[in-house]
């Protein structure tokens, strides 16, 4: 007798896990901070850029490069998709100080800069960012 087809677990059902989130530079892709949100998620969305968000959502403008630690400070994760290489170590000290999980998305075949275990979702691979060694 066949198995029935399951669908493949995605971001969000990673990230349902948590009760405060952050998105590093949400772009115009507002649908799984608004989805989160809608969840019962306090959600805060970050940029370098204005964006609008949806509602539900609190968005502020910062450079995960040159963060401000207090949009970050009480998150137990944050995440991004299609995060550049570059950004992948400068995010994971924003989310170690804020004692929070990284979780993220890479874009093309970029490879993740930092240790990760790889998650398969519906979306392509999530990376989580693997804690320092003690």
């Amino acid at each position: 007798m066949a198995t029935p087809c399951r669908d493949p677990v995605t971001i969000e059902t990673h990230l349902a896990a948590y009760d405060r989130v952050v998105e590093v530079g949400i772009g115009r892709r507002t649908d799984l901070a608004a989805s989160l949100a809608d969840a019962g998620a306090t959600v805060t969305a970050t940029d370098i850029y204005q964006r609008d968000v949806p509602d539900g959502v609190r968005f502020v403008r910062d450079d995960i490069v040159d963060p401000t630690p207090q949009i970050y400070a009480e998150a137990d994760v944050i995440y991004a998709r299609n995060l550049p290489p570059e950004l992948h170590r400068p995010a994971l000290e924003v989310a170690r100080r804020a004692n929070a999980d990284f979780l993220f998305t890479t874009l093309g075949g970029d490879q993740p800069a930092i240790p990760v275990e790889r998650r398969t979702v519906r979306e392509g691979t999530l990376y989580v960012a693997r804690a320092p060694p003690r």
